[in-house]
């Protein structure tokens, strides 16, 4: 069986030729401009203001990033992170080793949910990644276990606060179920455009107070606004600009009643989970 040479390119050369050429372009982009004493001054000057102008907009805003915050045990094999802190009611991460269990318990106030990874089983119950259930105050949990290992973020839940989680397990010895608990699955739900490249999937509503999934397609944007209430948000995939602010996944952001967000955008796409009140459009710069 007869074979041909390899023939040499010139495609090596020409690349090295290329990648030297843009270098020297973007160092004499890069050079040092010889700016006159008035110059400097201005540009000084419109940079602190931009400063200053970001930090007014996040002043009061939380953010806690994937790695803020300190593990501690619940018990043997589940491990949680604080969010953020409540009077009655805290929002965590929480790891399941595998095999782990939590017992049966009533929730004394709504309780939402979402597998980040792994999966759960509640009762009957089976909740992979991406899934989200809430439980209304008065249901009652049959045990929750993770045969495989599981992440999650709970909104609502009383782990962390010693006398709730006590008043909790003791209600969860009275027969009956309470109100109905409710699951959406990943694949469930239906997702409505509130803008070009977004969509939003309605989880559950408390009166005024909206649970939702937004997905932002690459290159999309949502206008700036205010919150009447306040507004939580877990980065469950992608990135995404708020303002001035990113946010990654697997980081947590809350912004209080009455603060304000600038322009949301994404480059590359992004999944998150909000709730809050549907925001407030602000009014055009002057």
């Amino acid at each position: 069986m007869n074979s041909k040479p390899v023939q040499q390119t010139d495609s090596a050369d020409d690349s090295g030729e290329e990648s030297a050429a843009l270098n020297s372009l973007l160092c004499a982009g890069l050079a040092p401009l010889d700016l006159l004493p008035e110059q400097r001054a201005e540009l000084r000057h419109s940079v602190l203001r931009r400063v200053g102008e970001s930090a007014r907009r996040l002043a009061g805003l939380i953010t806690v990033r994937a790695g803020d915050g300190a593990w501690r045990a619940v018990k043997t094999g589940i491990h949680a992170k604080l969010l953020w802190q409540r009077p009655h009611d805290a929002s965590i991460l929480i790891e399941f080793a595998p095999g782990a269990t939590l017992p049966v318990h009533r929730h004394h106030q709504l309780e939402e949910g979402i597998v980040l990874s792994g999966g759960l089983r509640l009762g009957d119950l089976e909740l992979g990644p991406g899934d989200y259930h809430v439980s209304p105050a008065g249901s009652r949990h049959g045990r929750i276990s993770s045969p495989e290992g599981s992440l999650a973020y709970l909104r609502g839940t009383s782990l962390g606060d010693t006398r709730a989680t006590i008043g909790e397990l003791l209600g969860g010895l009275v027969p009956g179920n309470g109100p109905a608990i409710h699951t959406v699955f990943a694949g469930e739900g239906v997702w409505h455009s509130v803008a070009t490249g977004v969509e939003q999937k309605i989880l559950w509503r408390d009166g005024e107070v909206i649970s939702r999934f937004i997905r932002l397609a690459p290159d999309s944007r949502l206008p700036a606004h205010a919150h009447a209430g306040e507004e939580e948000c877990m980065m469950l995939a992608g990135d995404a600009f708020f303002g001035d602010l990113l946010l990654q996944a697997g980081e947590f952001h809350l912004a209080p009643a009455g603060s304000e967000h600038g322009e949301v955008s994404s480059d590359a796409g992004a999944l998150l989970f909000v709730r809050g009140c549907a925001p407030l459009p602000l009014p055009p710069p002057r």
